[in-house]
Protein backbone atom coordinates (compact mmCIF):
# COMPACT_ATOMS: atom_id res chain seq x y z
CA UNK A 1 0.00 0.00 0.00
CA UNK A 2 2.51 2.45 0.84
CA UNK A 3 4.74 1.81 -2.47
CA UNK A 4 1.05 2.32 -4.27
CA UNK A 5 0.20 5.53 -2.31
CA UNK A 6 4.13 7.00 -3.02
CA UNK A 7 3.97 6.15 -6.81
CA UNK A 8 0.76 7.97 -7.25
CA UNK A 9 2.40 10.94 -5.55
CA UNK A 10 5.33 10.99 -7.93
CA UNK A 11 2.96 10.81 -11.17
CA UNK A 12 1.58 14.30 -9.28
CA UNK A 13 4.89 15.77 -8.99
CA UNK A 14 5.39 15.37 -13.15
CA UNK A 15 1.94 16.38 -14.26
CA UNK A 16 0.16 17.54 -12.07
CA UNK A 17 -0.77 21.80 -11.02
CA UNK A 18 1.11 23.60 -8.82
CA UNK A 19 -2.10 23.40 -6.71
CA UNK A 20 -2.47 19.69 -6.64
CA UNK A 21 1.73 19.71 -5.97
CA UNK A 22 0.82 21.17 -2.61
CA UNK A 23 -1.92 19.11 -1.62
CA UNK A 24 0.23 16.04 -2.37
CA UNK A 25 3.37 17.36 -0.11
CA UNK A 26 0.76 17.82 2.91
CA UNK A 27 -1.07 14.05 2.24
CA UNK A 28 2.68 12.94 2.06
CA UNK A 29 3.91 14.52 4.85
CA UNK A 30 0.74 13.66 7.10
CA UNK A 31 1.41 10.28 5.92
CA UNK A 32 4.44 9.92 6.93
CA UNK A 33 4.27 11.90 10.53
CA UNK A 34 1.14 9.40 11.49
CA UNK A 35 2.76 6.14 10.26
CA UNK A 36 5.43 3.68 11.56
CA UNK A 37 8.32 2.83 9.22
CA UNK A 38 11.55 1.71 7.99
CA UNK A 39 14.65 4.04 7.18
CA UNK A 40 14.31 2.87 3.36
CA UNK A 41 10.84 3.94 3.45
CA UNK A 42 11.77 7.25 4.90
CA UNK A 43 14.15 7.41 2.37
CA UNK A 44 11.41 6.55 0.02
CA UNK A 45 9.24 9.62 1.91
CA UNK A 46 12.02 11.93 1.34
CA UNK A 47 12.81 11.79 -2.19
CA UNK A 48 9.37 12.60 -3.13
CA UNK A 49 8.51 15.74 -0.26
CA UNK A 50 12.07 16.71 -1.26
CA UNK A 51 11.05 17.14 -4.97
CA UNK A 52 7.55 18.82 -3.90
CA UNK A 53 8.88 21.15 -1.44
CA UNK A 54 11.69 22.22 -4.18
CA UNK A 55 8.56 24.28 -6.01
CA UNK A 56 6.85 25.80 -2.88
CA UNK A 57 6.48 29.33 -1.35
CA UNK A 58 8.58 30.10 1.69
CA UNK A 59 5.34 30.32 4.28
CA UNK A 60 4.65 26.65 2.97
CA UNK A 61 8.41 25.70 3.50
CA UNK A 62 8.25 26.95 7.06
CA UNK A 63 5.17 25.56 7.73
CA UNK A 64 6.75 21.89 6.38
CA UNK A 65 9.97 22.40 8.51
CA UNK A 66 7.71 23.18 11.68
CA UNK A 67 5.83 19.70 10.80
CA UNK A 68 9.00 17.61 10.45
CA UNK A 69 10.65 19.65 13.34
CA UNK A 70 9.39 16.91 16.00
CA UNK A 71 8.78 13.78 14.22
CA UNK A 72 11.53 10.72 14.68
CA UNK A 73 10.28 10.25 10.68
CA UNK A 74 11.87 13.29 9.38
CA UNK A 75 14.28 12.09 5.94
CA UNK A 76 17.65 13.54 6.39
CA UNK A 77 17.75 14.86 3.19
CA UNK A 78 15.11 17.02 3.83
CA UNK A 79 15.78 18.23 7.08
CA UNK A 80 19.39 19.24 5.44
CA UNK A 81 17.79 21.25 3.40
CA UNK A 82 15.52 23.00 5.65
CA UNK A 83 18.12 23.33 8.48
CA UNK A 84 20.72 25.06 5.47
CA UNK A 85 17.82 27.51 4.03
CA UNK A 86 18.57 30.94 4.25
CA UNK A 87 15.34 32.25 5.81
CA UNK A 88 15.07 31.51 9.45
CA UNK A 89 11.62 30.72 9.68
CA UNK A 90 12.49 27.93 7.74
CA UNK A 91 15.72 26.53 9.43
CA UNK A 92 14.78 27.73 12.47
CA UNK A 93 12.59 25.32 13.79
CA UNK A 94 14.81 22.24 12.60
CA UNK A 95 18.06 23.80 14.00
CA UNK A 96 16.63 24.29 16.98
CA UNK A 97 14.18 20.99 17.62
CA UNK A 98 15.11 18.35 14.71
CA UNK A 99 16.50 15.30 16.37
CA UNK A 100 17.77 13.74 12.89
CA UNK A 101 19.94 16.55 12.10
CA UNK A 102 23.29 15.60 12.40
CA UNK A 103 26.75 17.40 13.79
CA UNK A 104 27.98 18.21 10.67
CA UNK A 105 24.48 19.73 9.30
CA UNK A 106 24.60 21.98 12.38
CA UNK A 107 28.39 22.81 11.86
CA UNK A 108 27.66 24.06 8.28
CA UNK A 109 24.87 26.06 9.06
CA UNK A 110 27.12 27.90 11.64
CA UNK A 111 29.81 28.50 9.24
CA UNK A 112 27.40 29.47 6.87
CA UNK A 113 24.45 31.34 8.39
CA UNK A 114 23.33 34.48 10.35
CA UNK A 115 23.33 34.93 14.20
CA UNK A 116 19.10 33.78 14.23
CA UNK A 117 20.55 30.31 12.76
CA UNK A 118 23.12 30.01 15.60
CA UNK A 119 20.80 31.22 18.04
CA UNK A 120 18.11 28.60 17.36
CA UNK A 121 21.22 26.41 17.51
CA UNK A 122 22.33 27.48 20.93
CA UNK A 123 19.05 26.19 22.06
CA UNK A 124 18.82 22.61 20.83
CA UNK A 125 18.37 19.73 24.02
CA UNK A 126 21.71 18.93 23.48
CA UNK A 127 25.02 20.18 22.42
CA UNK A 128 28.34 18.20 21.49
CA UNK A 129 31.27 19.88 21.98
CA UNK A 130 32.31 19.88 18.23
CA UNK A 131 29.08 22.08 17.90
CA UNK A 132 29.41 24.72 20.66
CA UNK A 133 33.03 25.29 19.90
CA UNK A 134 32.08 26.55 16.50
CA UNK A 135 29.53 28.52 18.36
CA UNK A 136 31.96 30.54 20.55
CA UNK A 137 33.83 31.21 17.84
CA UNK A 138 31.27 32.58 15.31
CA UNK A 139 28.20 33.35 17.93
CA UNK A 140 27.33 37.34 19.27
CA UNK A 141 26.53 38.16 23.20
CA UNK A 142 22.63 37.07 22.67
CA UNK A 143 23.65 33.55 21.33
CA UNK A 144 26.94 33.26 23.72
CA UNK A 145 23.96 34.04 26.56
CA UNK A 146 21.52 31.86 25.47
CA UNK A 147 24.19 28.92 25.08
CA UNK A 148 25.48 29.70 28.44
CA UNK A 149 22.34 28.86 29.75
CA UNK A 150 21.71 25.42 27.81
CA UNK A 151 22.37 22.82 30.74
CA UNK A 152 22.50 20.41 27.55
CA UNK A 153 25.82 22.38 25.99
CA UNK A 154 28.81 20.73 26.83
CA UNK A 155 31.96 22.60 26.49
CA UNK A 156 35.98 22.08 25.79
CA UNK A 157 38.78 23.99 27.58
CA UNK A 158 38.92 25.79 25.00
CA UNK A 159 34.85 27.05 24.61
CA UNK A 160 35.10 27.97 28.77
CA UNK A 161 38.36 30.19 27.77
CA UNK A 162 36.76 31.98 24.94
CA UNK A 163 33.36 32.63 26.46
CA UNK A 164 35.25 33.84 29.47
CA UNK A 165 37.17 36.40 27.20
CA UNK A 166 33.88 37.27 25.23
CA UNK A 167 32.24 37.87 29.31
CA UNK A 168 34.43 40.72 30.02
CA UNK A 169 32.81 43.93 30.20
CA UNK A 170 29.40 41.35 29.74
CA UNK A 171 27.66 40.72 33.25
CA UNK A 172 24.54 38.83 32.05
CA UNK A 173 27.11 36.61 30.39
CA UNK A 174 29.56 36.21 33.19
CA UNK A 175 27.04 35.36 35.49
CA UNK A 176 25.27 32.34 33.44
CA UNK A 177 28.36 30.82 32.97
CA UNK A 178 29.56 31.20 36.88
CA UNK A 179 26.47 29.02 37.45
CA UNK A 180 27.27 26.10 35.33
CA UNK A 181 28.19 23.41 37.41
CA UNK A 182 30.80 21.53 35.04
CA UNK A 183 32.45 24.81 35.16
CA UNK A 184 36.63 24.03 36.23
CA UNK A 185 37.64 25.52 38.97
CA UNK A 186 40.15 28.24 37.86
CA UNK A 187 38.02 28.84 35.10
CA UNK A 188 35.56 30.14 37.84
CA UNK A 189 37.95 31.80 39.56
CA UNK A 190 38.90 33.93 36.32
CA UNK A 191 35.17 34.61 35.83
CA UNK A 192 35.05 36.05 39.59
CA UNK A 193 38.01 38.07 38.73
CA UNK A 194 36.22 40.11 36.35
CA UNK A 195 32.75 39.90 37.57
CA UNK A 196 31.37 42.90 39.58
CA UNK A 197 30.14 43.10 42.87
CA UNK A 198 26.17 42.85 41.73
CA UNK A 199 27.31 39.83 39.80
CA UNK A 200 28.90 38.15 42.83
CA UNK A 201 26.16 38.72 45.23
CA UNK A 202 23.58 37.62 42.48
CA UNK A 203 25.50 34.30 42.64
CA UNK A 204 25.65 33.94 46.30
CA UNK A 205 21.93 34.72 46.58
CA UNK A 206 20.73 32.26 43.76
CA UNK A 207 23.62 29.76 44.54
CA UNK A 208 24.58 29.64 48.01
CA UNK A 209 26.55 26.74 47.79
CA UNK A 210 28.85 28.75 45.97
CA UNK A 211 29.39 31.61 48.56
CA UNK A 212 32.46 29.58 50.02
CA UNK A 213 33.77 29.10 46.51
CA UNK A 214 33.70 32.86 45.46
CA UNK A 215 35.17 34.16 48.55
CA UNK A 216 37.56 31.90 48.76
CA UNK A 217 38.11 32.49 44.54
CA UNK A 218 38.19 35.99 45.81
CA UNK A 219 41.04 35.53 48.37
CA UNK A 220 42.98 33.67 45.98
CA UNK A 221 42.97 35.98 43.18
CA UNK A 222 44.39 38.71 45.72
CA UNK A 223 47.18 36.81 46.52
CA UNK A 224 46.60 34.69 49.61
CA UNK A 225 47.53 31.47 47.84
CA UNK A 226 48.29 28.24 49.68
CA UNK A 227 51.66 27.18 48.75
CA UNK A 228 52.55 23.22 48.26
CA UNK A 229 55.85 23.07 49.30
CA UNK A 230 55.77 25.03 52.74
CA UNK A 231 58.27 27.64 54.21
CA UNK A 232 60.96 28.81 51.80
CA UNK A 233 64.23 26.43 52.00
CA UNK A 234 68.00 26.68 51.42
CA UNK A 235 67.40 23.77 48.57
CA UNK A 236 64.29 26.34 47.17
CA UNK A 237 66.78 29.65 46.63
CA UNK A 238 69.85 27.63 45.43
CA UNK A 239 67.25 26.10 42.61
CA UNK A 240 66.30 29.64 42.29
CA UNK A 241 69.38 31.15 41.59
CA UNK A 242 70.65 28.26 39.42
CA UNK A 243 67.49 28.61 37.05
CA UNK A 244 67.75 32.74 36.92
CA UNK A 245 70.70 31.99 35.68
CA UNK A 246 70.54 29.66 33.13
CA UNK A 247 67.19 31.76 32.42
CA UNK A 248 69.58 34.99 31.94
CA UNK A 249 72.02 32.83 30.00
CA UNK A 250 69.43 32.22 27.43
CA UNK A 251 69.72 28.01 28.16
CA UNK A 252 66.52 27.79 30.19
CA UNK A 253 64.57 25.64 27.46
CA UNK A 254 61.83 23.42 27.29
CA UNK A 255 64.38 20.65 27.50
CA UNK A 256 65.32 22.15 30.47
CA UNK A 257 62.07 21.74 32.24
CA UNK A 258 62.00 17.90 30.94
CA UNK A 259 64.61 17.19 32.26
CA UNK A 260 64.19 19.29 35.71
CA UNK A 261 60.79 17.42 35.78
CA UNK A 262 62.35 13.46 35.12
CA UNK A 263 64.78 13.96 37.49
CA UNK A 264 62.38 15.06 40.46
CA UNK A 265 63.48 18.36 40.48
CA UNK A 266 60.35 20.01 41.36
CA UNK A 267 61.77 23.36 42.97
CA UNK A 268 63.63 23.76 39.66
CA UNK A 269 60.80 23.02 37.66
CA UNK A 270 58.41 25.13 39.39
CA UNK A 271 61.07 28.35 38.94
CA UNK A 272 61.79 27.53 35.13
CA UNK A 273 58.14 27.53 34.37
CA UNK A 274 57.87 30.73 36.75
CA UNK A 275 60.28 32.77 34.32
CA UNK A 276 59.16 31.39 30.82
CA UNK A 277 55.77 31.66 31.98
CA UNK A 278 56.51 35.68 33.45
CA UNK A 279 53.85 34.35 36.25
CA UNK A 280 54.45 34.70 39.67
CA UNK A 281 55.68 31.28 41.53
CA UNK A 282 52.79 30.83 44.12
CA UNK A 283 50.30 30.60 40.39
CA UNK A 284 52.99 28.28 38.77
CA UNK A 285 52.53 25.78 42.20
CA UNK A 286 48.76 26.46 42.34
CA UNK A 287 49.28 25.09 38.59
CA UNK A 288 51.04 21.93 39.32
CA UNK A 289 49.01 21.45 42.77
CA UNK A 290 45.31 21.30 41.26
CA UNK A 291 43.59 17.86 41.39
CA UNK A 292 42.35 17.64 37.73
CA UNK A 293 45.63 19.62 36.31
CA UNK A 294 43.73 22.36 33.50
CA UNK A 295 46.00 24.82 34.07
CA UNK A 296 49.36 22.85 34.39
CA UNK A 297 48.09 21.59 30.67
CA UNK A 298 47.23 25.52 29.65
CA UNK A 299 50.40 26.96 30.69
CA UNK A 300 52.34 23.84 28.65
CA UNK A 301 50.62 24.39 25.92
CA UNK A 302 50.84 28.28 25.51
CA UNK A 303 54.37 27.72 25.83
CA UNK A 304 54.19 25.38 23.14
CA UNK A 305 55.47 22.96 24.87
CA UNK A 306 55.15 19.01 23.44
CA UNK A 307 52.96 16.30 24.78
CA UNK A 308 56.24 14.10 26.30
CA UNK A 309 57.32 17.20 28.49
CA UNK A 310 53.72 17.90 29.67
CA UNK A 311 53.59 14.28 30.19
CA UNK A 312 57.19 14.76 32.13
CA UNK A 313 55.36 17.51 34.47
CA UNK A 314 52.14 15.58 34.99
CA UNK A 315 54.92 12.28 36.17
CA UNK A 316 56.73 15.28 38.22
CA UNK A 317 53.49 15.93 41.01
CA UNK A 318 51.59 13.06 40.52
CA UNK A 319 51.26 10.97 43.71
CA UNK A 320 54.19 8.58 43.89
CA UNK A 321 55.44 9.63 40.58
CA UNK A 322 52.66 7.39 38.51
CA UNK A 323 49.36 7.96 36.69
CA UNK A 324 47.38 5.01 35.16
CA UNK A 325 47.48 4.43 31.66
CA UNK A 326 43.65 5.73 31.59
CA UNK A 327 44.35 8.65 33.61
CA UNK A 328 47.08 9.43 31.09
CA UNK A 329 44.96 9.13 28.04
CA UNK A 330 42.66 11.37 28.88
CA UNK A 331 45.10 14.09 30.05
CA UNK A 332 46.38 13.17 26.16
CA UNK A 333 43.31 14.19 25.00
CA UNK A 334 42.65 17.19 26.69
CA UNK A 335 45.74 17.96 25.82
CA UNK A 336 45.02 17.86 22.36
CA UNK A 337 42.28 19.51 22.74
CA UNK A 338 43.62 22.34 23.45
CA UNK A 339 44.54 25.27 21.21
CA UNK A 340 47.81 27.31 21.36
CA UNK A 341 46.28 30.69 20.56
CA UNK A 342 43.49 30.58 23.72
CA UNK A 343 45.86 28.89 26.05
CA UNK A 344 48.17 32.01 25.27
CA UNK A 345 45.21 34.39 25.99
CA UNK A 346 44.58 33.26 29.31
CA UNK A 347 48.36 33.17 30.19
CA UNK A 348 48.04 36.95 29.03
CA UNK A 349 45.50 37.35 31.52
CA UNK A 350 46.82 35.62 34.70
CA UNK A 351 49.79 37.92 33.62
CA UNK A 352 47.47 41.24 33.75
CA UNK A 353 46.23 40.05 36.95
CA UNK A 354 47.66 42.23 40.00
CA UNK A 355 48.58 39.91 42.73
CA UNK A 356 48.61 41.95 46.10
CA UNK A 357 51.51 42.03 48.63
CA UNK A 358 51.98 38.81 50.91
CA UNK A 359 50.47 39.41 54.25
CA UNK A 360 53.04 39.32 57.43
CA UNK A 361 51.83 35.88 58.17
CA UNK A 362 52.30 34.89 54.56
CA UNK A 363 56.40 35.95 54.18
CA UNK A 364 57.18 32.76 55.07
CA UNK A 365 55.96 30.70 51.73
CA UNK A 366 57.73 30.64 48.62
CA UNK A 367 58.45 34.40 47.47
CA UNK A 368 57.52 35.62 44.14
CA UNK A 369 59.69 36.48 41.27
CA UNK A 370 57.86 38.37 39.43
CA UNK A 371 55.78 41.60 40.29
CA UNK A 372 52.11 41.32 38.01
Amino acid sequence: MTSSVLETLNDAILRASPEDRTRALWHATDLLIAGRYNEDEIWIFGEVIGRLAEEIEIVARAKLARQLAHTNNAPFNVVMILALDDSIEVAGPILEFSQRIDTDTLIASIKSKDQPHLLAISRRQSLPIEVTDELVRRSNHDVLRSLASNEGARFSSFGFLHMIKRADGDSILAERLCLRKEIPRHLFQQLIAKASDEVKRKLEQERPDLADLIQTSVTNIAGALQSKFGPASKKYFAAKKAVTVQHELGNLTEDSIQQYARSHRIEEATVGLSLLCKLPVDVVERALADTNKEMMLILAKALDFCWETTMSLLFLVAKGHRMSALDLDNKKEEFARLELEACRSILTLYRSRKISTVDSDQKRRLPQLHAV
